[in-house]
């Protein structure tokens, strides 16, 4: 071989990885929302699960991809330590359908009419149809199925030109010499785990194995051993992705491995022994694509179907190799941040659901921050005060946590609905944050009334308690749009947020009575002044939550069009609305 064919080889093998990547992509994205949300919401039966797998890792085309997703909901909670195995189990089987798509390529060229169904045909006008669809549709799905019939053209051509760059091997005694060694078992075992291990995609191997079929150079007895090899290499990559994450997560990748160990001793051991007892015929067969690809599958599904009744001795297996951790202290932060594992960001459907429940985290313990925060104004305790503290810090970290998740996911392509959801939390968020600080405003303002011995009068008390529970229904409204997809509650947040502007002016104008008649203090007026104004803030920012949610909603939210948004919708709905509450609260 010379440099040529070696640039030609490198060549083809990147065009062929490309490919792959482009496919999987396009059909990941095509599939949408479905695909991965059906994977996280598995159920725990077995086969359901294996069936799940073989499904994901057909559509995304990597095994190593499923596998990580299995290990990011371990990791983050969301998944059984079993039902991952059997996620796992699923995709060492799903990954062979790559070798079924590449072994197209393996089609005579054919003359005449014939010649619409040659490869070379039939990799032009996939390359033809899908850059149309994907440079001048502007429907998305179109978009994507031109991806994927792009990678698919990408991916054959450059099988053509790795089998084109080989062939000149064919009548190359150093090679033919060579391959004659790999018909040693370990040796053809140990070039498929190293070659696989460099390369990092077991498709990829066995697409250069079927490359080299194509010079009718390659036997059973060589290509045998390395198609184990290449099982055991495929999960380095699933090793690696589990540094530093949680315990089971580290066994859950453990398992990929002994999985793939398991098989290829198995498979080995048993078919080499029947060998030496009964020499097989076919082992001098001379391979094609074709063939290559049924060996690889039929040995995955052999492995898969021994190992599926063993699915708990695996995990006992795992957990005996990875010892428990000792016991250390509680973490400092909520067990929900593992939820926004950065292995979901190469799928954004599951990072943003993800991101959702904590989310939703979030926004309980804002809602619990402020009813702790109201419970201090008639009976003030330092417990409860600080923890109102202790709250408002963790909702600063959510805020920061899931801020920073969120921008990279960003950098994902998205779907129109998947940019909704984000922009949605970012939002959120913010006014999340600022509405926990009013809590913590109003806890300060109970300290001042404890430690100053202030005595409002019964009505300032009354009107406070009006106030307070319209602020707590709004808060309410708001987050249950937020969390629920609620758009009944999001319209009903504005005539709420309305008419506590209303109170708030009509109380300050009462206490302003009651400072002239001498029934309040100009001290007493501070304090109530300054609780009406967090009150009023509080209503403002759950406004900026569901007018954010109605605007998404009509595809034509603009961050700086709040208050034309806030002021469009008195319609009658806006009438109906308002009037029930201003019935509901009221200051007499």
């Amino acid at each position: 071989m010379n440099v040529l064919n070696l640039i030609g080889l490198l060549s083809g093998l990147a065009l062929f990885l490309y490919g792959i990547s482009l496919m999987g992509d396009g059909l990941s994205m095509v599939a949408g929302d479905k695909l991965e949300k059906v994977l996280y919401r598995l159920t725990s039966n077995p086969v359901k699960g294996i069936l799940l797998g073989i499904a994901v890792t057909a559509l995304i085309q990597s095994s190593s991809a499923t596998s990580v997703m299995a290990i990011g909901f371990v990791n983050s909670g969301l998944m059984q330590f079993n039902e991952a195995v059997s996620i796992i189990l699923g995709s060492i089987v799903g990954t062979s359908i790559t070798g079924w798509i590449v072994s197209l390529s393996s089609l005579d060229q054919g003359e005449g009419i014939m010649m619409i169904f040659s490869m070379t045909f039939i990799t032009g006008v996939l390359a033809i149809v899908g850059i149309c669809l994907y440079k001048f549709s502007k429907k998305p799905v179109r978009t994507h199925l031109g991806s994927i019939l792009l990678g698919l053209a990408v991916l054959m051509f450059g099988m053509n030109a790795m089998s084109s760059s080989v062939t000149p091997l064919r009548e190359n005694e150093a090679f033919l010499s060579l391959l004659t060694r790999f018909s040693n078992p370990l040796l053809g075992v140990l070039v498929g785990i190293v070659f696989t291990a460099i390369i990092q995609s077991s498709a990829a191997a066995v697409g250069i194995l079927q490359a080299i079929s194509m010079t009718g150079t390659l036997s059973f007895a060589e290509t045998y051993p390395i198609i184990l090899g290449i099982a055991v290499g495929g999960a380095l990559p699933v090793l690696l992705s589990a540094m530093g994450a949680s315990l089971n997560a580290r066994r859950t990748a453990l398992v990929h491995l002994i999985i793939d160990i398991f098989g290829a001793l198995f498979c080995g051991v048993v078919f080499y022994a029947l060998n030496a007892a009964h020499p097989f015929s076919f082992l001098n067969a001379t391979m094609n694509p074709v063939r290559v690809a049924a060996l690889n599958t039929v040995f995955r599904i052999v492995t898969v179907l021994i190992l599926t009744p063993a699915i708990n001795l695996l995990g006992k297996l795992a957990c005996l190799i990875m010892k428990d951790e000792p016991a250390t202290e509680e973490k400092a932060e909520p067990g929900d941040w593992d939820l926004l594992d950065e292995r979901f960001l190469a799928h954004p459907t599951i990072a943003i659901e993800q991101s959702r429940i904590v989310v939703c985290s979030m926004a309980a313990h804002v809602q619990e921050n402020l009813e702790k925060a109201l419970a201090l104004l008639p009976r003030y305790t330092e417990e409860g005060f600080a923890e109102v503290q202790d709250l408002e810090e963790k909702v600063d970290h959510y805020e920061d946590r899931i801020g920073t998740y969120l921008v990279k996911v960003s950098s994902s392509e998205l779907t129109t609905r998947q940019n909704e959801d984000l922009y949605r939390f970012l939002h959120a968020i913010t006014d999340l944050e600022r509405i926990s600080d009013h809590a913590t405003n109003i806890s300060e303002n109970a300290r001042e009334i404890y430690d100053k011995q202030i005595e409002l009068s019964p009505d300032a008390v009354r009107e406070i308690q009006v106030m307070q529970s319209a602020v707590e229904e709004v808060l309410s409204l708001a987050l249950r749009a937020l969390t629920e997809q609620d758009e009944e509650s999001a319209h009903m947040v504005e005539p709420l947020e309305e008419l506590i502007d209303d109170l708030s002016d009509e109380m300050k104008h009462r206490h302003i009575d009651r400072l002239q008649k001498g029934i309040c203090t100009l001290q007493h007026g501070f304090v109530f002044n300054d609780l009406i104004t967090n009150f009023e803030r509080i209503s403002d920012h759950c406004s900026n939550i569901a007018v954010a949610m109605i605007e998404l909603e009509k595809d034509s939210f603009d961050t700086h069009d709040y208050v034309e948004s806030l002021m469009s919708r008195k319609d009658e709905e806006f009438d109906k609305y308002f009037a029930r509450f201003k019935a509901k609260y009221s200051l007499d």
